[in-house]
Order: C-alpha cells, then structure tokens, then sequence
C-alpha cells in the first residue's frame, strides 16, 4: 500500500452504517473505499502511535502498518463492528513492540518489588493531568496512556511487555503519583502568586 499523508483534509465523519458500506467495498478491492477509511482514522492512530513510542516518524510508521494489516485481514473484520478499536488495538502493539526493542526505554525505572495502590489513581486524576505527562519518562508515559486512556490492564501490559503485572502497577502507579504531585505544586503555585495590576489606583 502507498503511503498516504496524513495531511489529507478531514472529511464528514463516517456513521456506522456508512462505514460498515466502505469496509464490504473495500473487501471487494475497492481502493477509493480504502483510503476513505484511512483518511477517517489515520490522525487518530497515529496520535495514539505517537503517545506511546514519543516518536512521530516511527508514529507514521505505525499508523503505515496498521492500515497495511488492515488490508490483508480486511476480510476477517466482523460485520458492522466499528473498525477504530480495531485498529487502535493494532497500533498500540506495534507501538508496543517498538519500546520492547528499544531496551534503554525499559531499563529506565526501576521498579518497586511491592505495589501500593492509592485511591485517586483513576482516569479522573489523569484527565486533569495529560498536559503534564511530557514530564513522565517515556516508559511511564506509554504505560499510563495505555492503561488509563486506552483500557488496557496490568496483566495485558505485563504480558505485552514480557513483564509482571506488579511491574506495570508500579510504574504507572509511582507516575499517577508524581502527576498528583505536580498539579497539587502547580495549584500552590498558583494560589500564593500575586495578581499584577496595571496603571494606577486602588487595585479591585
């Protein structure tokens, strides 16, 4: 398959019933139906690519060989069933696999042998913090994005990873912790600095 920019504008979102009619044209070889599908969740795949692996030429890369897969196993996608978790799921392990070869990215955090679950460590919690996750190590970073945004769990990342359970729940639970902490700094910060006024007068 051709590479296909992901510059392409946006087009008018597919429903369900539309989609469904592109993916059977495109099992019957339709290539105009098949790049309506990539232009419709590429920028998604490759956001998710780029949240994982920190990099967005190997992202593009990813969102490259998830279409490329797409097109090969065109046929075995079940009928009507939306085609987006399908490929998220594909993207996210290749995103995956990309980290397990690049070791250093493994190596990076040291893992506690014992893992200590805190209360606020849900989605809610890191809703508020993604703008502070380029702070994370980009190990702890994909972990939590994937756990807290993409549903995957501790078991699935363990295994995915070639690593325990206790290992993935350690990482992203020192990473929610440190998020916590940054936005508790961040709002004391906030707080304790005082508004400036311009001109003169009595301030408000």
């Amino acid at each position: 398959m051709p590479a296909i920019p992901l510059s392409l504008p946006s087009s008018t979102p597919l429903d369900g019933d539309a989609e469904a009619a592109l993916v059977q044209r495109a099992r019957r070889g339709d290539h105009n139906a098949f790049a309506r599908l990539y232009r419709e969740h590429a920028r998604t795949i490759h956001t998710l690519a780029w949240r994982i692996t920190s990099d967005a030429a190997v992202a593009e890369d990813i969102v490259q060989e998830t279409f490329l897969r797409m097109l090969r196993f065109i046929g075995g996608l079940r009928a009507g069933a939306p085609v987006r978790p399908w490929l998220k799921q594909v993207a996210s392990r290749l995103a995956i696999d990309h980290l397990r070869r690049q070791r250093w990215h493994l190596q990076e955090v040291e893992v506690e042998d014992e893992y200590h679950s805190s209360p606020d460590s849900g989605p809610d919690t890191l809703s508020e913090a993604v703008g502070l996750m380029q702070a994370l190590s980009p190990l702890a970073r994909s972990l939590v994005w994937l756990n807290q945004m993409e549903g995957w769990s501790h078991q699935e990342l363990g295994q995915r990873f070639g690593r325990s359970e206790s290992w993935s729940k350690s990482i992203v639970s020192r990473a929610l912790r440190r998020l916590r902490e940054q936005m508790h700094d961040d709002a004391i910060t906030n707080i304790s600095t005082p508004a400036r006024h311009h001109g003169t007068g009595t301030p408000p």
